[in-house]
C-alpha cells in the first residue's frame, strides 16, 4: 500500500475445524485498531490512500474477504452458507482476535459493508464503531427493487442464477467484463490506481475466484435474507455509532429515500447513525474522491 507507513502481509487460518479458511491481509501503523473490508469486484488493495492516512495514528488491518483476492475459497455449503455474510463476518472477527483485538472499528465498502452490517448484529460487543460505504441494507434493496434499480443492479440478478450459467458467460471475456464493472459504476476505469487494478485483474482471472464472488451474491439472495429476517424478528439493531457515506452520483444516492433515513431505521437509536453524500463520487468513493472520503472517515473514527 502507498504511504510512509509499512504494511506487513499475513495469512491467518480461521474458523472452526470443519470450516477452516485462510484470510489474507495486511497490517500497518499503531494506535486504535480499524478493520477495512473491500467490496466486489475488488480486494484489500482498494484501501491504499485511506489505509495509509489512517495508519498514521491507527493500527490498520485490511483483508481480502473469503473467496476474494488471495484469501481462501471454501466450499459453497448448503444454501450458499459458505459465502454468507455471517460466515464472512465470523472470519474477520476471528482475524482481529488472532491479531490481539477484541474490540475495533470497521470500515466496509459495498459487499464489505454488508459484512460489516452482519458483524454489527452478530458481534455487537466487538464493533466499537462502523462506517458503511455506498450501500443500502440487502433486504431493503430486494424489497424496493423497481425498473430503475434492476437496471442499475442487473448483475445482482445475473449472478444469482444457478451455477454455472453466469460463470460460463463471464468466462468469455473476464477481464473485459471486470473493466466494464469498474468503469461503469463510477468515474471510469482510470479512477482506479494501476496497482489496485492489477490486484483486481489477478483475482478475476481465476475461475475459482469468480465462482466464489458469484456465490457471495447467491448467498445474498437466499441465506443472508433468512438471517436478516431472523435478526429483524428478534429485534436486533445496530447498537454502535455508525457512519453512512454514499456517492452523490451513484445508485444509492439516487434512491428515492435518503440512505441516512433508511439506515437510521436499522439502528437501536437513530441518533447513532450519521452520514452524508460524497460530492462528485459514484460508487467507488475511495478511488474517485479519496481526500473527501478519507477526511469523513477520519473525522468519524477520531470523533
Amino acid at each position: 500500500m502507498p504511504g510512509t507507513v509499512d504494511f506487513d502481509a499475513f495469512d491467518l487460518t480461521v474458523g472452526p475445524p470443519e470450516e477452516r479458511v485462510v484470510v489474507h491481509g495486511v497490517r500497518g501503523g499503531e494506535g486504535p485498531p480499524v478493520l477495512l473490508l473491500h467490496g466486489f469486484p475488488q480486494t484489500h488493495a482498494m484501501w491504499g490512500p485511506l489505509a495509509a492516512d489512517l495508519a498514521r495514528d491507527h493500527t490498520v488491518v485490511a483483508t481480502d474477504l473469503r473467496g476474494y483476492g488471495e484469501s481462501g475459497r471454501p466450499s459453497d455449503g448448503e444454501n450458499h452458507a459458505g459465502y454468507s455474510f455471517r460466515a464472512m463476518a465470523a472470519d474477520q472477527v476471528d482475524v482481529m482476535a488472532r491479531l490481539g483485538f477484541d474490540s475495533f472499528a470497521v470500515v466496509g465498502h459495498d459487499r464489505g459493508a454488508r459484512v460489516t452490517h452482519r458483524m454489527l448484529l452478530d458481534h455487537p460487543e466487538r464493533v466499537a464503531r462502523a462506517a458503511l460505504l455506498d450501500i443500502l441494507p440487502t433486504a431493503y434493496v430486494y424489497a424496493h427493487t423497481d425498473r430503475a434499480l434492476a437496471t442499475a443492479y442487473y448483475h445482482w440478478f445475473l449472478f444469482i442464477q444457478p451455477a454455472d450459467l453466469p460463470e460460463r458467460l463471464i468466462a468469455g471475456d473476464p477481464i473485459g467484463y471486470l473493466h466494464s464493472l469498474l468503469g461503469g459504476w463510477g468515474s471510469g476505469l482510470d479512477a482506479h490506481p494501476p496497482e489496485a487494478l492489477a490486484s483486481y485483474e489477478r483475482a478475476f482471472a481465476d475461475p475459482a475466484a469468480r465462482h466464489a464472488m458469484l456465490e457471495d451474491y447467491r448467498a445474498g439472495a437466499s441465506i443472508d435474507l433468512e438471517h436478516d429476517a431472523a435478526s429483524d424478528a428478534a429485534g436486533e439493531r445496530i447498537a454502535a455509532p455508525t457512519l453512512v457515506l454514499w456517492g452523490e452520483r451513484g445508485v444509492v444516492g439516487a434512491n428515492g429515500e435518503s440512505p441516512l433515513e433508511v439506515w437510521r431505521r436499522a439502528a437501536a437509536d437513530p441518533g447513532l447513525v450519521t452520514g452524508e453524500a460524497v460530492t462528485g463520487a459514484g460508487h467507488f468513493l475511495v478511488d474517485e474522491q479519496p481526500a473527501a472520503t478519507t477526511a469523513a472517515v477520519r473525522a468519524f473514527l477520531c470523533g
